[in-house]
């Protein structure tokens, strides 16, 4: 959810800013702007919609200056107009932001007693506006920036630019994540390191608190208390943070395509080839008497997966909860029991916000994340990488596969720790998973059928997803999918709860997607889709060869894939339902990468 960029650097600054903000274009945004100081003077440009406006507007007036800073904005306090786009100047002061500043109320009222009125409707003005005043009062601009720093209550990731200033940038973290490049004679911000891997490979994390003054020379970080911190300087895998489509249309196309690959590499990661665990020193679930997943969307869902995995085969009672609803809740968490953080960024803020309430209540806090350095996987007791690379697009695909097969295996452990599983019944769940990727191969060539079934999908306004057992959070995330890419309202239920509500809302208009291999679970599912084709509903049957062949007949049309071992059957059926959702919009003409509305990280409450 937006992004941020800062440049002090020996070339001209604007095309560097316009390109790296390209690099987070994945994280959502509708409207765009950079700001410069050329020659002591402070200038910038903005646009709503699409970066290429703003290029566009850069070729009509250009911005010069070898220092800048540059933002994306997701429209939170304001509508997308140029009025609201960032950098919010105020003076001699610009600001971009990231979150949200939760006093600015109270604090646009004191600055409008002084004299100082806000233009936009934003948040982020404020902070300008209190910098301002700061500066009309003798303050420097470091000083400016502290002091205004002290006045804000929220989440924030900012960055000061100030007139006359050409070999200075403020920048600053409390919740939303800000990384710091190091060049040589150079320096960079970014919200994340793939922002800044063209220009430097040699990263700072600032921590929750922290607040940077950057000149050329390098950056002085201060914690919240104003002392001056040590942080670790890093480098970042250049390969690992590339962006390609690799001749593909669609960024969500290619990452579809990729799961084979990053699965394999996920299972060659945490397993051995004689079929056992090759998990991180320090998971032991000896002793542990519950696990408390907890996530967002899509991540939600994957953990929602791995509950029925816990309890079924390691024993173990595991509890699941949306971040945004557990801490607001208050749950009573054992001491013995472990807390589990799912997310694909490691900076979704209501999942941070989760990690902290239970961090002190809790025997251990582990995660699983794509970026091994962020700031979930920095709080967490343990944290495991999922292996899946960057993930473009909004929708999340690999990530989510991913993320089973890295929960699948500590449920593994979980169950070894607990005496549930022998070395040799191990070896088999572990071949049942290395079994995926050739698997995932197969339904990969279903594209075109699925492609053709998807033409008659996008004419629907509503579809349901049905499923049992672990296919009912599977029928949760095909319909997530479905509704964040082709804006076609559609809905995941199990498939037991048809009858008490969802059947009303059945007729030929309404198709319905039948999650079903033939499981233990299979008869129960087809009685209802039986029901479904009594009142008039159009079924899309899911399932193996058996399956289609004991109940295919009288569906509206079929999918068949191959057979799949029960216990990780989402994994592989989570295939089918992406493509589906892709290829309906591909249909529908929308926005496959960038969705309405949607950003890739969601920084913010």
């Amino acid at each position: 959810m937006c992004g941020i960029v800062g440049v002090l650097g020996d070339h001209e600054a604007a095309p560097l800013l316009v390109e790296a903000l390209k690099r987070l274009e994945y994280r959502g945004y509708d409207s765009a702007g950079i700001a410069t100081v050329h020659k002591g003077k402070l200038d910038r440009r903005r646009a709503v919609g699409k970066l290429v406006n703003l290029s566009d507007l850069l070729v009509h007036e250009p911005l010069a200056g070898k220092s800048g800073i540059g933002h994306t904005r997701w429209a939170t306090h304001g509508a997308a107009t140029v009025t609201n786009a960032h950098p919010h100047r105020a003076g001699g002061v610009a600001v971009v932001h990231n979150g949200i500043i939760e006093n600015f109320r109270d604090l646009r009222a004191e600055l409008a007693t002084d004299g100082y009125a806000q233009e936009s409707e934003t948040d982020t003005e404020t902070v300008a506006l209190l910098a301002r005043r700061e500066l009309d009062r003798g303050a420097t601009p470091v000083e400016a920036a502290r002091a205004t720093l002290k006045r804000l209550h929220g989440a924030f990731a900012l960055c000061f630019l100030f007139d006359g200033e050409e070999d200075l940038m403020i920048a600053a973290r409390k919740g939303s994540p800000l990384a710091i490049g190091h060049g040589t004679g150079e320096m960079f911000v970014g919200s994340d390191a793939i922002a800044l891997a063209p220009m430097t490979d040699r990263i700072t994390y600032l921590e929750e608190g922290d607040w940077a003054v950057i000149t050329r020379a390098g950056a002085q970080i201060f914690d919240a208390a104003d002392r001056l911190a040590n942080r670790a300087e890093t480098r970042i895998q250049i390969d690992a943070t590339r962006i390609e489509k690799a001749g593909y249309k669609h960024f969500m196309a290619k990452e579809i395509a990729e799961q084979p690959v990053v699965i394999a590499e996920a299972l060659k990661h945490y397993t051995t080839p004689d079929g056992q665990l090759n998990l991180p020193e320090g998971i032991d679930f000896t002793g542990v008497d519950r696990i408390t997943l907890v996530a967002c969307g899509t991540a939600s869902y994957a953990a929602h997966i791995a509950k029925y995995w816990f309890e079924q085969i390691a024993g173990l009672p595991a509890e699941i909860d949306i971040a945004s609803e557990f801490r607001y809740r208050e749950p009573p968490l054992s001491p013995h029991s472990w807390a589990l953080f799912v997310s694909q960024s490691g900076e979704t803020a209501d999942t941070l916000a989760a990690l902290r309430y239970a961090r002190d209540k809790v025997a251990r806090v582990l995660s699983v994340v794509n970026v091994p350095t962020s700031s979930i996987a920095r709080e967490s007791d343990l944290a495991l990488p999922i292996m899946a690379g960057v993930e473009v697009g909004v929708a999340s695909t690999k990530a989510f596969t991913c993320q089973l097969v890295t929960l699948a295996l500590l449920a593994l452990k979980a169950a070894v720790d607990r005496g549930r599983l022998t070395p040799e019944a191990l070896a088999r769940h572990v071949a049942d998973l290395n079994a995926l990727p050739g698997l995932m191969n197969h339904t990969l060539s279903l594209s075109p059928r699925i492609a053709a079934i998807a033409e008659d999908l996008a004419r629907a306004q509503d579809v349901l997803f049905l499923g049992r057992g672990t296919m009912y959070p599977l029928a949760l995330e095909g319909a997530l999918k479905l509704k964040e890419i082709s804006y076609i309202h559609a809905e995941g239920y199990a498939s037991g709860e048809l009858k008490h509500g969802p059947i009303a809302l059945i007729d030929a208009a309404v198709p319905v997607i039948v999650l079903a291999p033939k499981d233990a679970l299979f008869d129960k599912t087809v009685s209802n889709m039986q029901e479904v084709m009594a009142r008039h509903g159009r079924v899309l049957l899911i399932s193996d060869a058996k399956g289609i062949a004991e109940a295919g007949q009288g569906a509206w049309q079929t999918i068949t894939l191959p057979e799949v071992s029960s216990a990780f059957a989402p994994i592989l059926y989570a295939v089918p339902a992406q493509l589906l959702a892709y290829h309906t919009a591909i249909a529908k003409g929308t926005d496959v990468d960038q969705p309405r509305n949607l950003a890739k990280s969601v920084t913010v409450e």
